[in-house]
């Protein structure tokens, strides 16, 4: 087993070198049965360049895009550009003479140096001197011009271009590493120079983010298909791309779940409904079938969408598409003339109705005028409930699980957010929770808040829960409802992390506390608020909806 990843000083003039390195030697000795023989000669090529070659390579992998311009690849610590990148064009790294398409020469070329370039086109396009770079662009393309080499658009510029020959096999490691495609290389040096602090994880062999080669592969199919979706290719385009059999892996599932539901929204606002439902029926994405079914209600058979939203109502996925079910089924019912059950009158919100001086945050006005020396507020929305969570659970939420953890740089579980990430942990969540039965659970969540400072987590903001905010909550909020609260973010951990009330009040001196959920004006309460305050009023917490209008004048007085 190679050596833990770990990050090269800033010092090190090349440090980003050694940094690269060190992911090569974690995805050779972690990964090696993922690689091809050819990948694995390529990787030992690699390490038989001159270093200032591999310096320069890596220096071009990390940078945006696949072409450069040579007069752009200078860097003191490599030395001269023509000596570094003469191993690399002889052994086939990097295309010395790269043919260019015109949207590609126009990234690489400033509008200065295109005008000059290109004067007898842009002349027979009637473009004045003073177009803009996009005018040129638009203009030129119209003619479909062929991609060329940067001699044959540009034959008197004193640079020349290079491009990359190995960016598919570097994305394919970055891949490995990283299990992911959004973090790189930069994760070494925000970690060097403290800007990001990760807990320290067990990596075990079983827990790599990759069983099969197949596995990555199917990874980097569907990026592709999500990287034309951003690009704005058509979803009609893409769909035939997009894998109609499960992938091979659960965590690789909820990715194919996510795409198919990206591309069935992108469809449904392009009007083309009929794409859109089967993506949806396709994906198992908690909001698919909800937005399926709307699909349906709209297009499809009265009695048999009845039929089918009154089935999906027997086993709903969340209280979301709970919620959404039942209003689907109330509409057709009263288009069908069916005599259904009244739905519950939901809970009366207690309301505080205010009139105040117009501030930039209507939260920050609301704590203005509701603090008290002996009754302070805080905004902390979904921050303090979440933090004080993380705290107490957090050896439940770093645990060490096969697929969990696989480089030193999660912030989170590589699982968090699949549907099996309780049910994965749930022995160590009850133990956890347990906790508070005992007289030492203040205890716990304040050496762990001191343990763990900094460290990124999902769960917690740091500047906003300090020591202040920590012994006010420990002091007035009792173990019950801390309880009842972490319950209920363990019974859909995605859905409840949000649409907490943005403010809490203390009474220190009696240990109490009201959470407060704020409405400016033409605001209104969205359902996953409304199911926050709904269950704290059920468990005998104390909350308010504040509805806040403007002041017409500075004179008029407030009410409370």
């Amino acid at each position: 087993m190679p050596d833990r990843p770990a990050t090269a000083s800033l010092d090190n003039p090349r440090y980003y070198l050694q940094n690269f390195r060190s992911v090569l030697r974690w995805v050779a000795g972690h990964h090696a049965d993922l690689l091809t023989p050819q990948e694995a000669v390529r990787l030992a090529q690699f390490e038989a360049l001159p270093e200032g070659s591999q310096a320069l390579l890596v220096r071009m992998v990390m940078r945006k895009g696949d072409q450069f311009r040579a007069s752009k690849l200078s860097y003191t610590e490599i030395g001269p550009t023509t000596v570094a990148l003469q191993p690399l064009v002889s052994q086939g790294w990097v295309d010395p003479q790269p043919t260019l398409s015109l949207a590609q020469l126009f990234a690489l070329l400033t509008r200065a140096e295109l005008v000059r370039s290109l004067q007898a086109p842009l002349a027979q396009a009637g473009l004045k001197r003073n177009a803009t770079k996009q005018a040129m662009l638009q203009s030129l393309a119209e003619a479909s011009p062929q991609p060329a080499p940067l001699a044959h658009w540009c034959p008197g510029i004193a640079d020349t271009v290079v491009a990359l020959r190995s960016g598919p096999l570097f994305q394919r490691l970055q891949l490995m590493f990283f299990g992911n495609l959004h973090q790189d290389w930069s994760e070494f040096v925000l970690a060097e120079l403290g800007h990001q602090r990760y807990e320290k994880l067990s990596l075990l062999p079983q827990s790599r983010a990759f069983q099969h080669r197949s596995e990555v592969d199917s990874y980097l199919q569907m990026q592709a298909c999500r990287d034309r979706l951003d690009a704005g290719e058509a979803p009609a385009a893409v769909w035939p791309d997009i894998s109609r059999s499960q992938a091979p892996s659960p965590w690789l599932e909820s990715r194919r779940a996510r795409l198919l539901f990206s591309l069935g929204r992108m469809a449904e606002r392009a009007g083309d409904s009929t794409l859109a439902r089967q993506a949806y029926r396709l994906s198992t994405h908690r909001e698919a079938r909800l937005r399926r079914l709307r699909l349906e209600e709209q297009q499809g058979e009265a009695e048999q969408v009845f039929c089918l939203v009154s089935d999906a109502l027997k086993a709903p996925a969340n209280a979301a598409e709970q919620l959404g079910l039942v209003r689907i089924r109330q509409r057709l019912g009263r288009r069908l003339g069916k005599t259904l059950e009244r739905l519950p009158r939901p809970a009366a919100i207690p309301e505080i109705e205010l009139v105040l001086p117009r501030q930039d945050s209507v939260e920050m006005a609301v704590v203005a005028h509701l603090s008290r020396a002996d009754a302070p507020v805080r905004y902390v929305e979904n921050r303090l409930l979440n933090g004080l969570f993380a705290l107490l659970c957090w050896p439940a939420l770093y645990a060490p699980l096969p697929g969990a953890f696989f480089h030193p740089f999660h912030a989170a579980p590589a699982d968090l957010d699949r549907d099996d990430f309780i049910a994965r942990r749930q022995t160590l969540f009850d133990d956890c929770l347990a906790t508070l039965g005992r007289d030492d659970y203040r205890e716990c969540i304040y050496q762990r808040w001191e343990q763990k400072q900094g460290i990124a987590c999902p769960f917690i903001h740091w500047p906003t829960l300090t020591r202040e905010l920590l012994d006010l909550a420990l002091g007035c909020i009792p173990a019950q409802d801390l309880q009842a609260c972490f319950e209920r973010l363990l019974a859909d951990l995605r859905a409840h992390r949000s649409g907490l009330p943005d403010l809490i009040q203390f009474w220190p001196a009696s240990s109490r506390y009201r959470l407060v959920e704020v409405k400016g004006p033409g605001d209104r309460l969205q359902d996953h608020q409304r199911r926050w305050l709904e269950f704290c009023l059920s468990r005998g917490i104390d909350v308010a909806l504040c509805h806040v209008r403007w002041q017409a004048s500075p004179t008029a007085e407030c009410e409370t």
